[in-house]
C-alpha cells in the first residue's frame, strides 16, 4: 500500500532530486501547498504573496522505506533551522515545512524534530513548520524531474549536486 508524504525544504528541484533516489519511493511530484490562493502558478508562488511553499509529494511504500526514514533524509539534506530560506532562495515559498496526512505522521514528525534538536546536528533549533496537509497543486511540467533532465544547469551543479553527494555518503543503505 502506498503512502504520501508532503515535504517542503526550499526549492522543490532540490528535494525532488534527493528523495527520488531512495528505495521505496515510487513517485515524487513537485508542487505548491500551504497557501491561500487557488490554482497558483510558479510565477504566483515566486512573488511570496500566495502563502504557498514549493513542496514535493512523495508516494512511497512504507514496507520498503518508513516515513521516519524519509524525514531523517529530509532533515539532514536541507537546513531546517533557517526561517523562510534555503541557500540563496529567500522567501516564505522556500520555508521548511512538513504537511502531515494523519496523526501518526504528526507524531513521527514531532519525534524526529526532537531527535534532530537533541542530536546537535545543527547549532540552532529546527524551525520547520508542521501543519496538516492542505490542497496540493502540481507544479508546471517543466518542474517535474528537473534535476534529472537538467544536470548541467548551473543551479543543479552548484546547489543540488552537493546534496546528492551528501545523500550517497550518509544514506547509502537507503538508496534505490
Amino acid at each position: 500500500m502506498t503512502e504520501i508524504a508532503t515535504l517542503a525544504g526550499g526549492c522543490f528541484w532540490c528535494t525532488e532530486a534527493v528523495i527520488q533516489k531512495l528505495r521505496g519511493v515510487e513517485k515524487v511530484v513537485p508542487g505548491y501547498t500551504g497557501g491561500h490562493v487557488p490554482n497558483p502558478t510558479y510565477r504566483d508562488v515566486c512573488t511570496g504573496t500566495t502563502g504557498h511553499a514549493e513542496a514535493i509529494q512523495v508516494h512511497f511504500d512504507p514496507d520498503v522505506i518508513s516515513y521516519q526514514q524519509l524525514l531523517e533524509v529530509f532533515f539532514a539534506l536541507h537546513d531546517p533551522t533557517t526561517l523562510n530560506r534555503q541557500d540563496a532562495d529567500v522567501g516564505t515559498q522556500y520555508r521548511s515545512a512538513v504537511f502531515y496526512h494523519d496523526e501518526s505522521q504528526k507524531e513521527t514528525i514531532d519525534r524526529v524534530i526532537a531527535e534532530v534538536n537533541a542530536s546537535g546536528m545543527y547549532s540552532h533549533p529546527v524551525v520547520t513548520e508542521v501543519a496538516p496537509a492542505a490542497e496540493y497543486y502540481v507544479a508546471e511540467s517543466y518542474h517535474q524531474n528537473f534535476y534529472e533532465d537538467n544536470k548541467t544547469y548551473p543551479y543543479c551543479a552548484i546547489v543540488i549536486d552537493p546534496k546528492i553527494k551528501k545523500l550517497y555518503k550518509n544514506f547509502e543503505s537507503l538508496l534505490a
